[in-house]
């Protein structure tokens, strides 16, 4: 049996990195962790969720447009569905590319690491193409692209639950993945996200002229490390600041919340089909079981609700 949890709070323990959120139907503990000096360029967070669902069943959420992501699961496995791919279910570890839709999935009792690949992190870790791995996910143990995180996957969790060990074991595994790799960092993909985190900046012309770089180029490195054209990238961050308006300030209303750049409302309901994949009033009437308390924790403990906003860090 699939049921939804209320997003009726019946207590939140707020941490120094993460909460505790309980609903009427599951408690939710997420936690987020730093990468640490030399692995902050590449990563958002490393972070884990735990999620108990009364009576044995399932509740349903959906993530948000984001960067890429590496999820390794203990306990009941999701299920996972993007548009235009056949769900994906009974995944111990799944990787999703970058995202320009939302990400509906199904879960029960379970615990989950996660890992936030950023532009430069996917360059780096992962190499392939990112518009060819854009809006879709997959099972780890499928797919020959990831098999460099087998090893990673296999020896994440031990007999019982240690977070402190765990997290060092993802911290160690991917240390020596950088010391291994002798290649340096292209230093646009730096400037390219920069560029994409001002709010200033709203066109292709004024990001090509604030990351100095022709617009042919700026196309095919947004497309091979971010995963879209800069058009593309440019409107969901713009979309992603109005959402995480309402979400931390639902007393805004959508009017309230929406970005400066938005011509009109309807230009933003435009935007939230073309992103979530139902309007701003069916998504404010969903329940939001995990994610709503998952992006105040998020927010409060990194300066940023979701991944798609997250700063990165130079080394």
């Amino acid at each position: 049996m699939q049921v939804r949890c209320t997003t009726f709070l019946t207590g939140i323990k707020t941490t120094d990195r993460g909460a505790h959120i309980l609903t009427g139907d599951c408690t939710v503990r997420v936690r987020f962790h730093r990468p640490p000096a030399p692995l902050a360029p590449y990563f958002t967070t490393f972070y884990i969720t735990e999620v108990v669902v009364a009576d044995a069943d399932r509740v349903t959420d959906h993530l948000h447009p984001e960067w890429a992501n590496l999820r390794i699961f203990s306990g009941d496995c999701p299920d996972s569905e993007l548009p235009g791919q056949a769900p994906l279910t009974g995944s111990a570890a799944n990787f999703t590319g970058p995202t320009s839709t939302a990400l509906k999935f199904t879960v029960g009792t379970m615990r989950t690491w996660g890992v936030g690949f950023l532009p430069l992190g996917w360059a780096r870790f992962v190499g392939q193409p990112a518009n060819a791995h854009a809006d879709r996910i997959y099972a780890v143990a499928e797919q020959p692209f990831l098999r460099q995180f087998a090893p990673l996957v296999a020896g994440l969790f031990g007999d019982t639950p240690d977070e402190t060990a765990e997290l060092a074991r993802i911290t160690r595994y991917f240390l020596q993945t950088l010391s291994e790799s002798g290649e340096a960092d292209d230093p646009r993909i730096l400037a390219c996200h920069g560029a994409l985190l001002d709010p200033e900046i709203s066109t292709v012309a004024e990001m090509a002229e604030a990351t100095r770089l022709p617009a042919y180029t700026l196309e095919r490195l947004c497309r091979r490390h971010f995963g879209f054209a800069p058009r593309l990238l440019l409107r969901r961050q713009r979309f992603m600041r109005s959402l995480v308006q309402y979400m931390l300030d639902p007393s805004l209303h959508w009017i309230g919340a929406i970005d400066s750049h938005y011509h009109d409302q309807a230009q933003f309901v435009r935007d939230f089909h073309r992103f979530m994949g139902m309007s701003p009033s069916e998504y404010a009437a969903s329940p939001k079981p995990i994610l709503h308390e998952v992006m105040r924790a998020r927010q409060e403990f990194i300066g940023s609700a979701v991944q798609a906003l997250h700063t990165p860090t130079s080394r």
